[in-house]
């Protein structure tokens, strides 16, 4: 890596930056839009390297399943099914939050972490409001667990895909076999570890629960021919989910589909309302869309001036070609890297330089790649920004008058998350090394 003013104005950009969104100081969205700015003021990044480095698919991603959410809120469904999640557990909080994270992980698995969060984090406010409890242990447990079930599908997590498509030998069900095992038992944990955490925020007044037990789910769900279309768009959507990476020929990104689903739903719901359609587009959240522009350009500044590439680089050379460390070295790096800057420019840069190991020597790459991907993904439950599900669930959150700061969500994710890379440290031992 060279070192000359960009490179240095690169570092002190993104750490200024940074700093001010741990600190909250100032809003994250004007925090990172600001850094990105002075960035290509500075010179550091083109505008065009800037554009170039916006992941526009996640953005896609991010406000098609926001229109489609936002519309299928209107019919009640979110109410009906927290209504119906309570009483099949009979108002146990402890109770609920297993099952929800076990629905989230699960789901996870099969969709991307954004449009689950989407789906499931309404459920969670529906639910601690009819209770009277916190909702804040619902929430962090639903966006820890989008992240482990993302880990362990070819398909869960931007990383996996990543991966997949630079190795062809790694198909569908070499991801299933390697990592589903890990991510269960580093889930059971998980979850074990959040009951125990905020066991004193899981209990439930007995008369509020015989409350919930009485109430009538008949007339909770407002419109059922605009539940019916919406239940058929996201039928359409998520189907059209799994098929991508599975056919052949197919071009069509995730980002694609989630805006071809909510332009047929707002066809069939609202083609001439457009009192409607300017309700629905104003609650799209767009504070946390310009956060992302701002944050992918910021790792951007760092990405186009060699500092991602020169720190992983550096990693692979203290290792000294010993595989074990190796492989160690690039999931520990991964996490770390991940749970600070967004995951797919790492992965990027990384998948070349483990190729070149290959070339140099290295007789089997599979650990590696694993390690990276476990690395990668569960990284991503270390903060607030270490993966677009954590923001997206802590925007609905303040939607919702629930603020959680950056260090409240550290303080309690952060350790688990190394935790996990703990026992996948242990797994890969066992299982490759």
């Amino acid at each position: 890596m060279e070192l000359n003013f960009t490179t240095y104005a690169a570092i002190i950009v993104f750490l200024v930056t940074y700093a001010l969104i741990v600190t909250e100081k100032v809003h994250r969205t004007v925090t990172a839009l600001s850094g990105a700015m002075l960035m290509v003021l500075l010179g550091v990044i083109t505008q065009e390297e800037a554009i170039h480095h916006i992941d526009f698919n996640t953005l896609a991603l991010l406000i098609g399943m926001m229109i489609q959410v936002l519309i299928l809120s209107k019919t009640g469904l979110f109410r009906f099914l927290a209504v119906h999640a309570a009483q099949r557990t009979k108002g146990n909080p402890v109770a609920l939050l297993v099952s929800l994270s076990v629905l989230v992980a699960f789901c996870s698995a099969f969709l991307d972490n954004v449009t689950t969060v989407l789906l499931t984090v309404p459920i969670s406010f529906t639910l601690a409001k009819d209770l009277r409890i916190s909702p804040l242990p619902f929430v962090v447990a639903q966006i820890l667990a989008s992240n482990i079930g993302g880990t362990s599908t070819m398909i869960g997590d931007p990383p996996n895909i990543m991966i997949a498509s630079a190795v062809k030998e790694l198909d569908f069900m070499a991801f299933i076999k390697h990592l589903a095992l890990p991510c269960c038992v580093i889930f059971v944990i998980t979850v074990g570890l959040l009951v125990f955490i905020y066991r004193r925020q899981l209990v439930c007044d007995p008369k509020v629960q015989q409350r919930i037990m009485k109430i009538k789910t008949k007339g909770l769900i407002r419109s059922k021919p605009l539940l019916r279309k919406c239940l058929f768009t996201l039928a359409v959507t998520i189907v059209l989910f799994c098929l991508h990476g599975q056919i052949p020929g197919w071009t069509l990104e995730s980002g694609t589909v989630a805006v071809v689903g909510a332009s047929l739903l707002m066809l069939m719901t609202m083609p001439r309302r457009d009192k409607m359609l300017e309700l629905i587009f104003s609650k799209v959240e767009w504070t946390t869309i310009f956060f992302f522009i701002g944050l992918f350009v910021l790792v951007g500044g760092l990405e186009v001036n060699g500092v991602i590439k020169c720190l992983a680089a550096g990693t692979m050379d203290l290792t000294g070609g010993d595989h074990t460390v190796t492989t160690l070295s690039i999931l520990w790096l991964s996490a770390i890297m991940s749970a600070f800057v967004d995951n797919i420019p790492f992965v990027a840069t990384m998948i070349p330089l483990i190729h070149d190991m290959g070339n140099m020597g290295y007789s089997n790459l599979e650990p590696l790649w694993w390690a990276l991907s476990l690395g990668a993904c569960l990284g991503g439950n270390g903060t607030v920004v270490g993966a677009s599900a954590n923001v997206v669930a802590l925007s609905l959150a303040r939607k919702h008058n629930l603020h959680i700061s950056f260090w409240g969500f550290m303080k309690v994710a952060f350790p688990l998350m190394l935790l996990s890379i703990v026992i996948s440290s242990v797994y890969l031992w066992l299982a490759f090394l």
